[in-house]
């Protein structure tokens, strides 16, 4: 026993060191996932917002334009799948947004053109959506 004392004693600063280095090692390999975790998050977020403001235009200039450059309703679909898709991979309450608006997107779509409450349904799901995003993005760390 005295020689694993005097042994210890020897080689503190060593086992200190690695002790430290370990250490280091385990929260800058936690402190990296947790970096990328919230880049890709940051990335997904923005994208959806992205394509929530692009449905918006769709949905006005569908509604709204009155010389002659609607868009067709038609377009959103596009915009619709893909939020759905990105919302995915973003924590609650993304997904579950992602999938009411595709709901109500999918129920309203053809009477975008011509029903104020067509538009209003769909830009209500759009704005719930967008509150939800800024939610995760001010959450992150």
């Amino acid at each position: 026993m005295a020689n694993v004392g005097q042994q210890l004693r020897s080689n503190a600063v060593a086992l200190i060191s690695l002790a430290v280095a370990l250490t280091a090692l385990g929260y800058n390999t936690w402190r990296n996932e947790r970096t990328e975790h919230n880049r890709n998050i940051r990335v997904a977020a923005f994208e959806v917002l992205t394509q929530l403001g692009e449905l918006q235009v769709v949905v006005n200039s569908a509604f709204y334009a009155k010389d002659g450059n609607r868009m067709d309703p038609m377009n959103g679909w596009g915009r619709v799948a893909l939020i759905t898709d990105l919302s995915q991979l973003l924590p609650a309450p993304a997904p579950r947004r992602a999938e009411d608006l595709h709901r109500v997107w999918q129920a309203n779509w053809e009477g975008i053109t011509d029903s104020e409450d067509s538009v209003e349904r769909v830009t209500t799901e759009i704005d719930r959506s967008r509150e939800a995003i800024r939610e995760i993005l001010r959450q992150l760390h």
